[in-house]
């Protein structure tokens, strides 16, 4: 459902939002956890007029205003997505093989179906029709080496009104030849479409080598002067996923220390960078990823279903790199925010880490925004911010219903929410202070 009519309202309930990183204990850091129960979301003209206790708000706002009553469920931001490929939506559920051989049998393939722009049109909108029933608001994509495929998906974010980062993947070796671009033309295009949909509303640009592999030492170099003759752009890229991919790595680039290296020599690795997977680095190597204020895309969905292996959540924190959650899609799962935290703690418990709701929730709202450098803008309920929001219901399915009848804790509910929800549990999702999805609409 897409409310055509944005205007002054009052969204009216219960509101959880972070205002830092509540740590890894059972009990949030003091000042990093706001929580009000009949909370008050005063919007205007796609941002947060205010937000406080309906009683404290109420004597300032406008009589006829409209209210939006969501007594009982739970409004939180808008979640987050670091990294997710819109273009394998089709793809999930495909089964058996890990990265190299599903990249080949599956991927590829049905990547050049992206030529036709009817399809990639398609596509990106029932991509963004199924990221905003799972109450996603931002997410950072990789579309195709087609550059139409972003023209495809910009066209339909900025239509919907949402903050988006997306790329044309950069890929001129080691794939099939109906994708293969060139370093010179690979550039262009990204030129072009930069110029033409970077800082346009709400979107932004993310450089897209898909990985090391697929892209010669001439691309990687031109990627880099890119980027550090525009350094406002973001860059989004694969590491160390899967160890037969890391051998591959070092017999394309041997002259290089490790996996990282390879980006390290070409410039790519910087404060807005986004490196997904990051499964098998040792620990100097994660240190060189915080050096930078680069950030780890944690993808637990996928990592379990390609066989990929189990991330290290708290040797990151070590080593103070920043992690982000993200749904991989199509090897991952689901492109529900709620199921990667579910996969997250599951990864967790195999590690002796288990993932607290406190971590998890603010990882997919304000940990992330502020990882990808958008927490001036989302991320967060607060004054002045872009009205990104998503509505939970506690009581969405029956079993969920009799779980958080029982919770005696925001804690407990919270932990209910991550371990029994899924995309029924969004009951509405805002971008842009519109309306653009309720479930029983």
């Amino acid at each position: 459902m897409t409310d055509p009519q944005p205007h002054m309202r009052l969204l009216r309930g219960p509101l959880l939002s972070f205002d830092a990183d509540p740590g890894e204990g059972d009990t949030p850091a003091a000042g990093s956890v706001r929580h009000l129960e009949d909370g008050a979301v005063w919007l205007v003209d796609g941002h947060i007029h205010a937000v406080a206790d309906h009683a404290e708000l109420a004597p300032h706002l406008p009589a006829d205003i409209e209210t939006v009553d969501y007594g009982d469920k739970l409004m939180m931001p808008g979640f987050i997505d670091s990294h997710v490929h819109y273009a394998q939506l089709d793809i999930m559920a495909s089964y058996g093989r890990q990265l190299l051989d599903w990249l080949n049998d599956y991927t590829f393939p049905e990547e050049c179906r992206f030529a036709e722009r009817a399809h990639a049109e398609a596509v990106a909108e029932a991509f963004l029709d199924e990221t905003l029933r799972a109450g996603t608001t931002t997410a950072q994509v990789f579309c195709t080496s087609h550059p139409g495929s972003v023209d495809a998906f910009f066209g339909a974010a900025k239509a919907r009104g949402l903050r988006m980062l997306a790329g044309k993947v950069l890929m001129d070796r080691h794939a099939p030849e109906a994708l293969v671009d060139d370093p010179l033309g690979g550039l262009a295009d990204s030129e072009r479409l930069i110029g033409d949909w970077h800082g346009r509303d709400r979107l932004g640009y993310s450089l897209t080598p898909r990985f090391a592999p697929t892209s010669s030492r001439e691309q990687l170099e031109a990627t880099g002067a890119v980027l550090r003759n525009a350094p406002d752009l973001h860059l989004q890229t694969h590491l160390s996923e899967n160890e037969g991919e890391i051998a591959w790595v070092a017999e394309l680039f041997p002259e290089c220390q490790d996996y990282l290296g390879v980006y390290e020599r070409y410039g790519l690795v910087g404060p807005r960078s986004t490196f997904a997977h990051g499964i098998h680095l040792d620990q100097p190597m994660r240190r060189r990823l915080a050096e930078a204020g680069a950030n780890v895309a944690f993808c637990p969905t996928s990592n379990l279903f390609l066989g990929s292996g189990l991330f290290d959540r708290l040797a990151c924190r070590e080593a103070e790199l920043a992690t982000t959650l993200a749904s991989d899609v199509g090897a991952g799962t689901d492109l529900s925010g709620l199921a990667t935290l579910k996969a997250a703690y599951q990864v967790g418990q195999l590690r002796g880490q288990p993932l607290t709701a406190w971590q998890g929730f603010y990882r997919l709202t304000l940990g992330n925004a502020r990882a990808l450098h958008l927490d001036d803008r989302i991320g967060r309920l607060r004054q002045g911010g872009e009205a990104d929001l998503v509505v939970l219901d506690p009581q969405a399915t029956p079993l969920l219903a009799r779980r958080t009848a029982r919770c005696r804790t925001l804690a407990e509910t919270l932990f209910a929410l991550m371990m029994l929800g899924d995309d029924r549990t969004v009951y509405a999702t805002w971008a842009n202070g519109r309306r653009v999805h309720q479930r029983d609409a």
